[in-house]
């Protein structure tokens, strides 16, 4: 990946200076191309295209989550209650699933307040877009041929209607080979260290997948085993990871036992508990794929406001 980018301060003249560039221009077209292909291919594959929800009294808690980052998480009242905004929609997805859609796919707005300093990392956004997919059913291996499928499709999609501004840009499409190789966190933990997201991304020429890794008590966890059916893909180059997601857990017992191990919350998922205790929930596995960070790589910039339209940098709050 380039000399990442720090973005100290945006002024209204910057921003607009930006918006109308002719590179922002290109980088935009294939942000849209891009869309195009990936909505296309989850709706050739019979997924159910819905749109999300912004506000919620029950969103992803992002905890006991090694990597996340959260400052803040922002809340505001409705009608005298107390909600969030969603930082992802993994449980509602369960519900869709619950309730008798076999396959559906939302482009999720996402609020995440990073720590300042993830600014300097140029891939992440406090706000960001997900295709967030769930499969009624699917297991893990299910959901790697599937993303694998749809990655070959965008790529092939992107080599077709824009090879001009991609040859503009200086982005090279790579081809890659699927299946991807499949590692587990243990394994690049003992090679590469605490870091080793990073310097993995940055040794390989492929996407791959790393799976197993301690998560929120959503993610499917064979406790016997001590083994979490779970799963990142991560970008070559150090574009790192792109998408996260898991087998789910449905079974209120072992949900409830989770919560209380890892310390969260119950009253704030009563509704879900309640659903779960009921045995409404169902098997099911899914994703969500980071749209900004896809369009990054794709594109080979060197930082995700070079991606967004407006950009969303911790730190930083544009005039706009």
């Amino acid at each position: 990946m380039k000399t990442q980018v720090l973005l100290e301060n945006i002024q209204v003249s910057d921003l607009f200076e930006s918006l109308s560039s002719a590179q922002k221009r290109l980088v935009l077209h294939v942000f849209s191309e891009t869309l195009r292909a990936l909505t296309s291919s989850f709706l050739r594959r019979g997924f159910t295209w819905l749109l999300p929800v912004v506000t919620s009294k029950a969103t992803d808690p992002l905890w006991p989550d090694p990597v996340a980052s959260i400052e803040a998480r922002p809340e505001l009242e409705l009608y005298g209650e107390r909600v969030r905004l969603t930082q992802s929609m993994i449980l509602h997805k369960q519900l869709l699933v619950a309730a008798g859609y076999e396959k559906v796919f939302v482009l999720s707005p996402n609020v995440r307040v990073e720590r300042r300093d993830r600014a300097k990392t140029g891939r992440h956004a406090y706000e960001f877009t997900q295709l967030d997919f769930e499969v009624k059913g699917a297991k893990r291996e299910d959901i790697f041929r599937l993303v694998e499928g749809v990655l070959s499709e965008v790529v092939e999609h992107l080599e077709e209607c824009c090879e001009k501004q991609l040859l503009e840009l200086g982005a090279e499409l790579e081809k890659f080979r699927a299946p991807f190789k499949v590692y587990r966190m243990k394994e690049l933990e003992e090679k590469y260290g605490p870091d080793w997201e990073t310097l993995a991304s940055i040794e390989s020429s492929e996407p791959f997948w790393v799976t197993d890794i301690p998560r929120e008590f959503y993610d499917y966890e064979d406790l016997e085993r001590g083994e979490w059916h779970n799963y990142d893909l991560i970008l070559p180059e150090g574009y790192g990871e792109v998408l996260s997601g898991a087998e789910r857990e449905w079974q209120y017992d072992k949900i409830a036992y989770k919560m209380r191990r890892d310390g969260v919350s119950m009253d704030s998922y009563r509704y879900y508990l309640e659903l779960a205790k009921r045995g409404v929930l169902v098997p099911s596995a899914g994703a969500g794929i980071g749209v900004e960070r896809l369009v990054l790589w794709l594109t080979k910039r060197s930082h995700i406001a070079e991606v967004q339209p407006f950009p969303r940098i911790p730190g930083i709050v544009t005039p706009l």
